[in-house]
């Protein structure tokens, strides 16, 4: 997977560079969410990876599906993208194209796992104090992940956080095996 987002990224940083210059980040990012969606379709990703289907063929269900969201410039990336037979890297693409325009926002994406359902106060409780600790204001996406017993655990990129009773327990058995 590394290698496709490795693959993925200049076509995100060519695409990011063009809508901030356009000032259509939001129409952009709508538009590869649409075409991320598309080809994460099996029955889409079937006809976009199988030959028999002409690139027009291709082309055309693709921007068929996007109507309205497919400016020239939209029209020319999906050609470009089947041209260099690429199409089946848009989630990746769309990912770090929403990463660049995330750290741009100045705004990180954390995902939490919680033994149980947050309270809204506790979730603002737990992105205030992310906020402080990375300077940025962080968008959250929680989970419910009952086989971590109790507590949380939070993912921002690399970084885990791990505030929770399981987590715990693997590391007391660690030291007691040392």
């Amino acid at each position: 997977m590394a290698e496709l987002i490795t693959v993925a990224r200049p076509y995100a940083q060519a695409v990011y560079s063009l809508a901030t210059e356009q000032q259509r980040l939001d129409a952009w990012s709508e538009a590869l969410g649409w075409l991320a969606a598309m080809v994460s379709n099996p029955d889409v990703a079937d006809v976009v990876t199988n030959p028999k289907h002409t690139a027009q063929e291709v082309e055309a269900l693709m921007l068929g599906v996007l109507g309205e969201r497919a400016s020239e410039d939209v029209k020319r990336f999906v050609g470009t993208l089947i041209e260099n037979r690429r199409l089946t890297l848009l989630p990746f693409i769309a990912e770090q194209f929403e990463l660049l325009k995330a750290e741009a926002e100045g705004a990180i994406d954390a995902t939490v796992e919680s033994a149980f359902p947050l309270s809204d106060e506790q979730t603002a409780e737990l992105t205030s104090m992310l906020s402080r600790k990375y300077g940025k204001s962080v968008r959250l996406d929680v989970h419910v992940a009952p086989e971590l017993i109790g507590g949380v655990r939070v993912l921002i990129g690399d970084d885990v956080i791990d505030a929770s009773v399981r987590g715990k327990l693997h590391t007391m058995a660690a030291s007691l095996k040392n």
